[in-house]
């Protein structure tokens, strides 16, 4: 199958209340299932500490790693005011409200202060946002050194066969649309390994699966003054 150039999804998240909710219910038969990507941050080395999620949606990626981590807390950078709502309700249903915060922002022009985060983390929005490098040096920005990322997201070159299989798994079926503009609006390898390539990380990590790819890295640390 030949690849198709990328494709821009949008900019603007899930706004309307109504695919929100479809979204939620989306995103809850993802996290059931285990495909979050979760694992992935933890192995990156995000265990605990105060971390910075992007694009959290309805919250349950989130979620999941603070019920695992136990020692952390976590604030969401979300564009969408629905969604933000609704990851508010899923926080309190999971009693951990007390340890998240919902804040409404841009991934390009964070509301946070420089060397806020331990570690910053995200699934499944990378291929959203309008201007990436920007991103990655938002995310670079409010790293404390040492501080730790990891991004996790579809990616657009896979298999006739698995695209079918993500298609076909999507339920509610009303949302199977959008993993079709999603996948096109994804990156490949080779286009994250470009872009990574002119942001201000020196040193990352991408590893691929069958239907989705994960970035990871550390922000050096400080250099002694002289």
């Amino acid at each position: 199958m030949r690849l198709q150039p990328r494709k821009i999804e949008t900019n603007n998240g899930i706004q309307g209340e109504l695919t929100v909710e479809l979204f939620d219910r989306f995103a809850k038969r993802m996290r059931d299932k285990g495909w979050n990507g979760v694992e992935s941050f933890f192995n990156a080395g995000i265990q605990g500490g105060a971390v910075l999620e992007v694009g959290p949606g309805p919250g349950y990626v989130g979620l999941e790693w603070l019920k695992k981590s136990k020692c952390g807390t976590l604030t969401g950078l979300e564009i969408s005011p629905a969604m933000i709502r609704i990851a508010e309700k899923n926080a309190r249903e999971y009693m951990l409200s007390h340890q998240v915060n919902y804040i409404e922002g841009s991934c390009m022009a964070m509301p946070f202060a420089d060397h806020s985060f331990d570690a910053a983390f995200s699934n499944g929005s990378l291929h959203e946002w309008e201007d990436p490098v920007l991103a990655f040096h938002e995310i670079h920005r409010v790293l404390k050194p040492n501080g730790i990322f990891c991004i996790s997201d579809l990616r657009r070159d896979v298999s006739l066969l698995t695209r079918s299989f993500l298609y076909f798994s999507v339920q509610p079926k009303e949302m199977r649309p959008g993993m079709l503009t999603s996948l096109a609006a994804a990156y490949t390898v080779n286009e994250l390994e470009q872009l990574m390539a002119s942001t201000a990380f020196q040193e990352i990590q991408i590893h691929s699966d069958f239907c989705g790819l994960t970035v990871s890295g550390i922000k050096e640390p400080l250099t002694p003054s002289m």
